[in-house]
């Protein structure tokens, strides 16, 4: 049992190495950044392998861990804080479709930079939780998992404007409370 487990080990590596590394390269900046992900992604799929429902959902649930993993990257790779006024960082055009990246400032990588950056994050799960479902579905599939709003459109049955409308209420409910949170900690 143990070899037939080794086998479907090392052939889902070898079949989904290539696939997987050009889905993450293009997400990061550098080859070495995505291969270092890749190793991760790898890494918990090696160590996790019993916890996976069946072997049918491999390949998704490898695509899973490095959206999660190039997700995290991202978050603890932030440059400096740029801008403090969440409310006018986005007035543009009240058409265009806001994202998530818009409204969160920059950040360096000083230690106050990562703790703002985690209490950051904390914010925005705290956010999520309070937003209507609805919206707070949108948003993560958009957002964090990637989705195209065709696609989340196809998936649900709700048209492209509903989902747009949708996101952009998330969006707008974000942004007002990252600013009350800004200004708490960064004017005290």
């Amino acid at each position: 049992m143990d070899l037939i487990m080794q086998e479907i080990k090392r052939d889902t590596f070898l079949n989904e190495k290539e696939k997987l590394l050009g889905f993450i390269r293009s997400r990061v900046s550098t080859v070495e950044e995505a291969e270092d992900i890749l190793q991760d992604v790898f890494y918990q799929f090696i160590a996790g392998f019993e916890t996976i429902e069946s072997i049918d959902r491999v390949t998704s649930w490898l695509y899973s861990v490095a959206r999660n993993k190039i997700i995290d990257r991202y978050r603890r790779d932030a440059a400096r804080p740029k801008r403090t006024d969440f409310e006018l960082a986005t007035v543009k055009d009240d058409d265009t479709p806001l994202t998530l990246q818009e409204i969160l400032p920059d950040f360096d990588n000083t230690p106050e930079s990562t703790l703002l950056k985690e209490a950051i994050w904390d914010e925005i799960t705290d956010a999520l939780a309070e937003l209507p479902k609805e919206q707070r579905l949108i948003f993560i599939q958009n957002e964090m998992e990637e989705k195209s709003f065709r696609e989340i459109s196809d998936q649900t049955g709700l048209s492209i404007n509903t989902l747009l409308s949708r996101k952009r209420y998330a969006i707008l409910a974000l942004r007002k409370r990252l600013q009350k949170f800004y200004d708490d900690v960064i004017t005290d």
